[in-house]
């Protein structure tokens, strides 16, 4: 837990202490700053021109945890990774709990790409006999879950010249490590990400979403026309560009186009999984070559593919595809893209 004297050497705190008792700035199961005091730092700091490195951390798995362990166990671990924050960047940083099993925290010392790279390894790898802030048991009462968490990281100035520009990368960046797979730690580096997009989500909420991809489905009979009607409501909440529907002969029909555009005869081989996304096709090129090759002449950078199968039965694949961008998938998202191959999955099963 932060105290008075930890946080009164930084300029902010130390005004805000003279007016707010530190229990009320504090966060009262992880002793870090709050979400208010920790985002009124960063924007201080940035008033200020002051140089830090900004960054989100969020836990892998943890609804997991709390649903296998209870809340209780959850509750230890916010506490265990909180702690360790708190000692990982004694001297040097100050950590806030953003919300949920999100923190922010903020690194005065590190501001070069090396730099960075070599403080946030070490949070995941102990190799100086340091102390872990993740890949670690958290040991309590009654259980040690292991404990890994993404990172999303960039720096003022040097990346963005305010606050919703320095949080819009760290959001952004934060994304592309669970993309690729979590327990992993991305630093904006211009270059790379300066067009990875994250498409907002439609106002709906999760249940009225997939309520209208169900009545959308429903409202007609044939299988092109079930593909056009939940395109139509895919694009008014993912807000995508079209919707293919690759068959059994690995012909990829595009709803939008409404024909037949190529065969990719080698798209099982990428397809071990019930779900694969990515916004670098170029990686494609060597394990699929055909369909890497339809890709590259059709512009499209962005895929969100989900395998159609039900009772071991493949029926082809529903994809998304953005031309010309690099987009994020949500994991939202995700979940709406499965839960409409399930639909057409056993339409075609029944049939």
């Amino acid at each position: 837990m932060y105290t008075k004297e930890s946080l009164s050497k930084y300029p902010y705190f130390e005004k805000v202490l003279q007016q707010q008792k530190l229990e009320n700035m504090l966060d009262s199961l992880t002793g870090l700053v709050t979400r208010r005091y920790i985002i009124e730092f960063a924007q201080s700091l940035i008033k200020e021109k002051i140089p830090f490195t900004f960054a989100i951390l969020d836990l892998d798995h943890f609804k997991f945890i709390n649903d296998t362990y209870g809340h209780k166990v959850g509750d230890g671990v916010l506490h265990g990774v909180a702690q360790g924050l708190i000692e990982y960047l004694d001297g040097y940083g100050v950590a806030g709990r953003f919300g949920g099993d999100e923190f922010l925290f903020i690194n005065f010392r590190d501001l070069t790409y090396d730099d960075v790279k070599k403080c946030i390894h070490g949070m995941y790898v102990n190799e100086n006999h340091g102390k872990l802030v993740l890949r670690k048991m958290i040991k309590l009462e009654d259980c040690s879950p292991t404990i890994t968490g993404t990172i999303g990281t960039a720096t003022y100035p040097k990346d963005a010249q305010d606050y919703d520009g320095l949080f819009a990368l760290i959001d952004k960046t934060l994304y592309r490590g669970k993309m690729k797979g979590r327990n992993c730690y991305i630093i904006y580096v211009e270059e790379l990400h300066k067009n990875i997009q994250i498409q907002s989500m439609g106002s709906h909420d999760m249940f009225t979403t997939l309520r209208d991809v169900t009545g959308h489905f429903d409202s007609v009979l044939g299988f092109k026309e079930k593909l056009q009607m939940v395109y139509e409501a895919l694009q008014e909440d993912m807000r995508i560009h079209d919707l293919f529907y690759i068959d059994r002969d690995m012909q990829v029909y595009s709803v939008k186009e409404k024909q037949i555009l190529a065969c990719v005869s080698d798209i099982d081989t990428l397809m071990t999984d019930d779900l694969y996304t990515t916004n670098e096709y170029e990686k494609l090129a060597e394990v699929c070559p055909v369909f890497h090759a339809f890709l590259k002449e059709r512009l499209l950078e962005t895929l969100l593919i989900v395998k159609m199968q039900i009772e071991g039965k493949q029926m082809g694949y529903l994809m998304c595809a953005e031309y010309r961008r690099r987009r994020i998938w949500q994991e939202d998202e995700c979940v709406i893209m499965f839960y409409a191959a399930r639909l057409f999955s056993e339409y075609l099963y029944s049939k």
